[in-house]
């Protein structure tokens, strides 16, 4: 029996519950695995052959490879996890944040000191607030895109 998720309806946001966990666990140990310093170094050497030890959906590998934070949640990672991706690759937490929401490292940086995104119409799905995702990513990279 499924369980009512009422937060399914947080607009932006996909929450890391068991249903995620199961769906991520692979992606997950794959990400811890690059704690250590001969997994990086395999990893780096050829990313596909190393994700191909790992029994992780297709689509779960080919978010790692194009580096698609967002995709990755989505198919189960979790950004404690995820973030080994970003150290093995020499980022900071704040650039792949930023790399999330389609802003700089600067633009990111800048948001979170005023105080991170307003609430005002992010509450729920229906509301048609900033958060919205037809309204995504917000910073300069996504009004590059034409987003």
């Amino acid at each position: 029996m499924a369980l009512d998720k009422p937060y399914k309806d947080v607009p932006g946001t996909t929450i890391f519950d068991a249903e995620q966990s199961r769906k991520g666990y692979w992606l997950n140990q794959f990400c811890m695995s690059l704690m250590k310093s001969d997994n990086r170094a395999r990893f780096k050497s050829d990313e596909r052959a190393y994700l191909d030890e790992w029994p992780m959906s297709e689509q779960q590998k080919l978010a790692v490879l194009a580096r698609d934070l967002n995709g990755c949640i989505r198919l189960g990672g979790n950004i404690y996890f995820l973030a080994k991706i970003g150290a093995t690759d020499g980022k900071s937490f704040q650039q792949m944040a930023g790399s999330m929401t389609g802003m700089s490292e600067e633009e990111y940086r800048a948001m979170m000191i005023r105080g991170g995104r307003s609430i005002e119409g992010n509450r729920y799905v229906g509301e048609q607030g900033d958060a919205q995702a037809h309204r995504q990513p917000q910073g300069k990279a996504g009004k590059d895109k034409g987003i």
